[in-house]
């Protein structure tokens, strides 16, 4: 009779691989949300931007006038 090999099988993921997994669980709606709002504030500070400028030539062509 043949002895029996014993082959230990690890089952388990790594640490690493299992903060990843619980990561992408927990902030997969999250990082979708952040983008929304990072996406949202470039857009609010372009309109900002260009209202600025609009003020900006009013402002000048005011002065200008009054000159």
């Amino acid at each position: 009779m043949q002895a029996a090999t014993f082959v230990r099988a690890n089952a388990f993921p790594s640490v690493t691989q299992t903060l990843r997994a619980v990561e992408s669980v927990l902030l997969r709606g999250g990082q979708r949300t952040a983008r929304r709002n990072a996406w949202t504030a470039v857009l609010e500070d372009r309109r900002r931007a260009k209202d600025r400028v609009e003020a900006e030539h009013v402002l000048e062509a005011t002065l200008t006038r009054s000159s």
